[in-house]
């Protein structure tokens, strides 16, 4: 049985549709369904229920195909362990990070991995949507979140720490407020998410943690954006570290509160990897997931 096409078949019971797994392959989607068609009648079992509307799979088809695709995956492992025997990482490897951790975090780092690894390609999908990795063909995404949700494996980046800045300008203007409390009706930049938009979270030490109101005439999508906004003197942020270190060091921006810890929603938030496979991780996304922690976690 042709182990590409039963990669295929795999693709869109993954993406549920064959349309999905067509778009995925740069393929026809006649030439998608003929592949499944083919698989199977070798089988003599119908793998997948059709309708107009949805694609599901049979009891056959799932009993199948859970057995299938460890065994896939162990055979892509098997051929890249005794292709790559002695070679350099090589490939080109697709990833993708919201457009500010790209520009922040993996922009000012890609030099050195390719000083390290000449012979894998990058290349980057900035986004602030959650590309599905499997439909764009993506080896790894970088999301910011409590916690992963969904089917991706996930390995934690970094712990992300969120801060309340403002620019030294608005202080003067403004004056600096005297606690986390003093925000109440100010006018704060907002960021776009159900989690930011009209709470913050704070806690000093061991003390309970406790929420703030926030409202502001300016709210913003774009993680960059509010920075440029804060930077300018447009009123207090709430950021994330790795965003607004350098801002910090130069005394761009000023840390309104020090002594408390700062989050949206939760303490917990992190920048977290996530691939598509448990068993079989290619050589080139098994060392940029390496390079990114060292690098990442040194900084």
């Amino acid at each position: 049985m042709d182990f590409q096409a039963l990669k295929t078949v795999l693709l869109v019971r993954d993406l549920g549709s064959i349309a999905g797994a067509a778009r995925a392959l740069d393929l026809d989607a006649s030439n998608v369904s003929r592949t499944v068609a083919a698989i199977e009648r070798e089988l003599g079992q119908r793998l997948f229920q059709r309708s107009t509307r949805r694609l599901s799979l049979t009891e056959e088809g799932e009993r199948y195909l859970r057995r299938v695709a460890p065994l896939l995956e162990e055979i892509d492992a098997a051929n890249e362990e005794v292709t790559s025997s002695g070679d350099r990482p090589k490939g080109t490897l697709r990833m993708t990070a919201s457009v500010a951790f790209v520009l922040e975090g993996i922009v000012p780092v890609l030099p050195k991995f390719h000083e390290r690894y000449p012979d894998i390609s990058v290349e980057l999908f900035p986004s602030d949507s959650n590309l599905d990795l499997l439909a764009e063909g993506l080896d790894l995404a970088i999301r910011l979140a409590a916690a992963p949700k969904g089917d991706l494996i996930s390995t934690k980046l970094l712990q992300t720490v969120y801060r309340v800045v403002a620019s030294p300008e608005y202080l003067e203007t403004e004056g600096h407020p005297g606690g986390p409390e003093d925000l109440t009706g100010r006018n704060c930049l907002c960021f776009a998410l159900p989690d930011f938009r009209n709470s913050w979270r704070f806690r000093r030490g061991d003390e309970q943690p406790f929420d703030i109101d926030v409202t502001g005439r300016t709210t913003i999508s774009s993680a960059l954006a509010l920075r440029e906004a804060a930077r300018l003197g447009m009123g207090p942020a709430l950021l994330a570290d790795w965003l607004i270190g350098n801002d910090l060091k130069s005394g761009r921006l000023v840390d309104l509160f020090p002594d408390h810890a700062c989050a949206p929603a939760n303490f917990e938030t992190a920048a977290w990897i996530l691939y598509p496979s448990r068993t079989y991780l290619p050589q080139k996304v098994r060392v940029m997931i390496d390079f990114l922690k060292e690098e990442l976690g040194r900084r």
